[in-house]
This record gives C-alpha cells, structure tokens and sequence, in this order.
C-alpha cells in the first residue's frame, strides 16, 4: 500500500476529496490524529489545548508544548467522531473536547467505560458518550466499524467491572484498516490481535519508558525498536510513530527519530509531521 504526503495539514485534509478507495491521516501532535474516510472524519486523542502547561506551571516537568496546536479545538466542524484512548489529559483534553461538542453538535465522543463519568465532567452529553470496552465493536458509519483492544501504559489496568482504562483502537473501512494503540507497551497476547485484524498501518507511541520517569509517575510506552519488532512480527507494512515532540521530559529527538526509520525498509515508517496529510489508495480492497 503507497502513502503519498500531501501539503497542509488537518484544513487540507478536512477539505479533501476522498472516494471510498482513499483514507487519510494527519498527525496532531503527541498523540493526536484526525482520520478521513471517504464518508467519515474523526479525531483521535486531541490535545489542542494549554491545559497541561497551565495545570503544571512552575512544576518540575512544566508540561509546556515544544510545538503549537496544528488548529484551535473551535475551528474543527464536520466532526462525525472522536476517539479518546484513555483518561490522560494530552489525551482527553480538558481544554478541547467541550469546545468539539460545542461546535460539532453531532459528533459522538467514544471513551473507555471505566472513564465515561470523567468525559461527562469536561462536558461532553451523556447521550453523545459512547462507551467501550476491550472486544468492543462499534459501526461508526455504514462504511467504517471500530473495534477496541486493551491497551497496557506499562501494565493493563482494569476497575472493578473488569473496564480497561487504556484501550486502542482498530478503524476497519474498504480503503484500509488502521491502528492507534493510544498508550502502550506490548503485551502478551497483542501481536496476536494485530494479525488477526490484518492492519495496513499502525499508529505506535515511541517515546519508550525508564526508571527516572516511573519514580515519578510518568508512565512510559514502547520504544522505537519494540514499536518496529511489533509491526514486523504482525505483518503491518507502515508504521507511524507518535507521542514525541510535545514536553522535553518525556519524548525522542525528533532528529534521532528521523534517523532510526531511515535506517529501515520494513515496516515502513513515515515520520509524520504537522503541516502535512498523508494519503492512501487501495482501489483492490474497495
């Protein structure tokens, strides 16, 4: 499958024309992505806010953003739907998912159960929240169906419903089937998900994890090489790394990132970047 990068970013992307053959993508930053199918736009994990850097001002690691926002929370509309992996604020912003609801009175707001009563606190309609769990499956359009696998930010957690608290997300449409796995290490068992939906491309945090971090509460993800190790063992062909270059504590030099996927053909990996959108066409599978 050939991704073509495309000029402009998430505006660009919004406004693109796109057949049921065509899906693209544009990176938000951290862990953010705005995804359009051809009858479908949704956001994943949008951090669009300053919520971060106003909540840790003056703190040891003062969350302050090594990049803007691509685009303000009140200028997306069309919005059909918006993912958010887990309770974390560069994940589920405070600062930006009322301002989404606000302006996109009909999009959905799909979060893990075990956060639904957090969501309905930032302001989202109870009777806009959709619910997952791990081996949900929801159709989000006729032509689009998310499914939802556990995710593990260092270890799966569950309340006492047995609700995960991370999830990731499996987006199965004719044009392709993609993967954003929100905050995760691999675990056991993962790999064997991933083969089993046949992902083309899988959206990876890369910003791995250590001791000096988890001492103080940051916890960690997959780093480059593991991210890399899963794609191969899985069959996925592209890899996109995320969840960098947004606080100087917890991130990978994006020179350094660069350098890495150039030094591999497989997965491929397409470093992405704000002021881009990237394209795919797959007539064979539409």
């Amino acid at each position: 499958m050939h991704w073509t990068k495309e000029q402009g970013g998430v505006k660009a992307l919004w406004s693109a024309s796109l057949d049921r053959g065509t899906v693209g993508l544009a990176w938000l930053g951290q862990a953010g992505f705005a995804v359009r199918f051809a009858d479908c736009r949704l956001l994943i994990d949008p951090y669009l806010s300053d919520y971060l850097a106003e909540k840790y001002h003056g703190a040891k690691f003062p969350h302050v953003r090594m990049m803007p926002a691509p685009i303000a929370a009140e200028q997306i509309d069309q919005l059909d739907c918006v993912l958010c992996s887990h309770r974390h604020s560069d994940h589920m912003d405070p600062g930006s998912l009322a301002s989404l609801a606000k302006s996109n009175p009909r999009a959905r707001f799909v979060v893990p159960r075990a956060e639904c009563e957090a969501a309905r606190r930032l302001g989202i309609p109870v009777d806009r929240l959709i619910g997952v769990n791990a081996g949900y499956s929801v159709q989000l359009r006729e032509t689009v169906e998310l499914r939802v696998l556990a995710s593990a930010h260092e270890k799966q957690q569950t309340n006492v419903r047995g609700e995960h608290h991370f999830v990731g997300f499996v987006l199965k449409s004719a044009a392709a089937t993609l993967y954003h796995s929100g905050d995760t290490v691999v675990y056991p068992g993962l790999a064997q998900e991933l083969a089993a939906n046949r992902i083309d491309l899988a959206m990876l945090p890369v910003n791995g994890r250590d001791e000096f971090r988890r001492s103080r509460g940051i916890e960690g993800n997959m780093n480059f090489d593991e991210a890399c190790r899963l794609c191969a063992e899985t069959g996925i062909a592209v890899m996109v790394p995320h969840h960098f270059g947004m606080f100087e504590f917890n991130t990978v030099p994006i020179a350094e990132l660069s350098a890495a996927a150039g030094k591999i053909d497989k997965p491929h990996c397409i470093v992405p970047d704000v002021n881009s959108w990237y394209s795919s066409e797959n007539r064979s599978r539409a």
